[in-house]
């Protein structure tokens, strides 16, 4: 079984590798004729062109976005679950289907930390991330979360914060599943407020992110105009310093129920034996048993 993800170098895709490793160990292999799909918004019309060489596609606490349109279901997909309400609307399917991501699972391969190191930690979107926000954070005395990082790194200092500042998802889902409050913070438009919309459904939560100016990085180049550059960089750096530490010092950090994120980590840890059941007596097209959803129209907001 070939698991799909979005290879970018991104603490959420990247995540998926050091996940599904220890929990199906034995399942993830290079058969590209059963694709596994799971942590990552990948339920969208560019799926069918991940998944061409696969005659099944099975579908993980997935959730849907991007793209310019939804996949067509067929007798070829297995899905256990999808990331919230809002990717089972899409599709059509039973709200049953609708558990939460899977990265919570993280719940059942990490000791919450209980000594914690960072009072704040920022952790931007990975297109976002850089050397500027870092300095900023120095500044401010936060921890600092780069999301290029590897995963191991990223767990650790999620880990020993006593509250997140997140612009990346995969950030606030694994605070909230160790316990950790976060505060969801947009800098650029292109942020997709659906999924993030999805995964809160999911935890009974209100997607209400803080917005913040985007920080544009210092630039490296050497020239004439270097001391204008650096007099500018420093001067936005400031200005993200005080608005990171004033959204610490004032925004009400979220975290979900402790029953439900249980409730939740025991339903997706359900759907797992029941996938490893499945993969014993053989996937096949013939024993799907959700429903088909086609020829659904494409959700314009998707992609607000």
């Amino acid at each position: 079984m070939k698991l799909v993800f979005y290879k970018e170098k991104n603490f959420g895709d990247r995540l998926n590798l050091w996940l599904w490793d220890q929990l199906i160990p034995d399942v993830i292999d290079n058969d590209e004729t059963t694709a596994f799909v799971g942590l990552g918004t990948l339920l969208n019309d560019n799926l069918p062109n991940k998944t061409r060489k696969a005659y099944r596609k099975v579908i993980f606490s997935t959730g849907v976005g991007y793209g310019s349109g939804l996949p067509k279901l067929d007798e070829s997909y297995k899905i256990y679950c999808v990331r919230g309400l809002l990717s089972a609307q899409a599709l059509g399917l039973p709200t049953k289907l609708a558990v939460t991501d899977g990265a919570v699972l993280v719940r059942r391969l990490l000791n919450i930390n209980n000594r914690k190191v960072e009072r704040f930690a920022y952790m931007p979107h990975y297109e976002m991330a850089g050397e500027g926000w870092r300095a900023v954070c120095e500044d401010l005395g936060f921890g600092y979360i780069d999301p290029r990082w590897s995963t191991e790194k990223i767990l650790s200092l999620i880990n020993q914060t006593e509250v997140l500042l997140t612009e990346a998802m995969h950030g606030a889902i694994v605070a909230d599943a160790l316990r950790i409050p976060w505060v969801p913070i947009v800098t650029n438009p292109t942020i997709l407020a659906f999924k993030w919309q999805d995964w809160c459904s999911s935890i009974g939560l209100e997607y209400r992110p803080v917005q913040m100016k985007r920080l544009h990085h210092p630039s490296n180049k050497v020239d004439i105009l270097s001391p204008v550059r650096l007099a500018r960089d420093w001067s936005r750096q400031k200005q993200a310093a005080l608005q990171l530490s004033y959204i610490a010092k004032n925004s009400r950090p979220l975290l979900s129920s402790d029953i439900l994120i249980e409730q939740l980590t025991i339903e997706l840890e359900e759907k797992l034996q029941q996938l490893k059941k499945d993969i014993k007596s053989g996937i096949s097209g013939s024993q799907i048993s959700c429903p088909v959803a086609s020829n659904i129209p494409f959700l314009p907001d998707l992609a607000q």
